[in-house]
């Protein structure tokens, strides 16, 4: 599967871009990104010299130009050249690309594919990650394994009693039937478990408090290609929201990957989760972000050996699925629809090259 270009893909968390030149590669485009002195807005160009493929990632900034740290070649904030050296004329083709970057709940946006078609209403919402009345943990793992294969171990929360024992695995994730639904319109994916009496993994019960069995709510919302929710609702066995749909009872938990392909074979791995209970309690944030990061390393470890697995199989493998992989399945068929859309303007431009020939 190609990579579905025209789509905003997160690059950053906000706090990873100040005034030294950030270097990151996003479906297989090697960027480098920086906040300009001016404005503080966030830049986002080809990390590649036109002169001599120097990383611009690897050179300096002055005020809100980057000199090459090979040649002197100097871009502004647009990747237009301003300076060459030894000579006064500036070739009309010395420029990098540029791309459009949008700040948006705690993450730098960036889109790949045709600038003009870079419209930021179609950019997902993770509003917690940036709301006062939630405290957020976050962090990003690198992933030896294409972004497939974190999209469908998202999609299947079953695995969590297995992989994840002893941390946010039970037997009732497992054993609990699963609803989907698809938004084809809008390509959304929802999938829900709702346990109605099960028993409190750690992750919850250290950090709510809770002790005794559990009412225990996965609600996924996978907005493909990059943003995955998972609403989590956490409550003592029978205690459900009110009538009015207000649920004081109850802790909540939003937690939140961006997937992010690097190249063919690897992934970004951003996650986070965000809270709305013990806000000010800096143990229970540490003890959330030294579990939820154990528990994406447990799954980083798997997706690699996956990947290797996979790469050495034959091309006519099948692989069985079952009820549990409804979720998965959706999205895999829109991620391979949303790629082939992006695909289009490239075929048709190279036909028409060919047909000037």
């Amino acid at each position: 599967m190609t990579f579905a270009r025209n789509q905003w893909y997160v690059a950053a968390y906000g706090h990873e871009i100040g005034r030294e030149l950030f270097g990151r590669t996003i479906l297989g485009e090697p960027l480098v990104f920086y906040r300009s002195e001016e404005t503080g807005e966030v830049v986002a160009l080809a990390d590649r010299c036109v002169h001599r493929r120097y990383p611009l990632s690897e050179s300096r900034l002055e005020g809100d130009t980057i000199v090459c740290g090979y040649h002197g070649f100097t871009y502004d904030k647009a990747g237009t050249c301003v300076f060459v050296p030894g000579q006064a004329r500036i070739p009309r083709t010395a420029r990098v690309a540029s791309y459009p970057v949008v700040e948006q709940d705690s993450f730098v946006w960036v889109w790949i594919g045709d600038r003009d078609r870079a419209d930021e209403a179609l950019i997902p919402r993770a509003p917690w990650l940036a709301d006062p009345d939630y405290t957020t943990v976050c962090g990003m793992e690198p992933l030896a394994a294409r972004y497939e294969l974190l999209v469908d171990n998202l999609m299947d929360l079953s695995h969590e009693t297995y992989l994840h024992g002893g941390y946010i695995g039970t037997p009732e994730v497992a054993n609990t039937p699963i609803t989907t639904e698809v938004d084809e319109d809008n390509k959304i994916i929802y999938v829900s478990r709702h346990m109605a009496d099960a028993a409190c993994p750690p992750f919850y019960s250290k950090s709510t408090g809770i002790e005794g069995r559990i009412t225990r709510w996965q609600d996924i919302e996978y907005h493909p290609p990059c943003l995955y929710i998972l609403h989590s609702r956490i409550a003592p066995v029978g205690v459900l929201p009110n009538e009015d749909g207000s649920d004081p009872d109850a802790f909540h938990v939003e937690v939140v990957y961006a997937i992010t392909p690097e190249t063919e074979h690897s992934t970004h791995d951003f996650w986070a989760v965000a809270r709305d209970f013990a806000l000010g309690d800096q143990e229970v944030s540490d003890f959330l972000r030294e579990n939820n990061r154990t528990v994406v390393m447990q799954d980083v470890v798997a997706l690699d050996i996956l990947e290797q697995v996979i790469q050495k199989e034959p091309e006519d493998y099948q692989e069985l699925s079952i009820n549990i992989d409804t979720g998965g399945l959706a999205a895999r068929r829109i991620l391979k629809r949303m790629a082939a859309e992006s695909d289009e303007p490239v075929k048709a431009a190279k036909a028409a090259k060919a047909a000037k020939a």
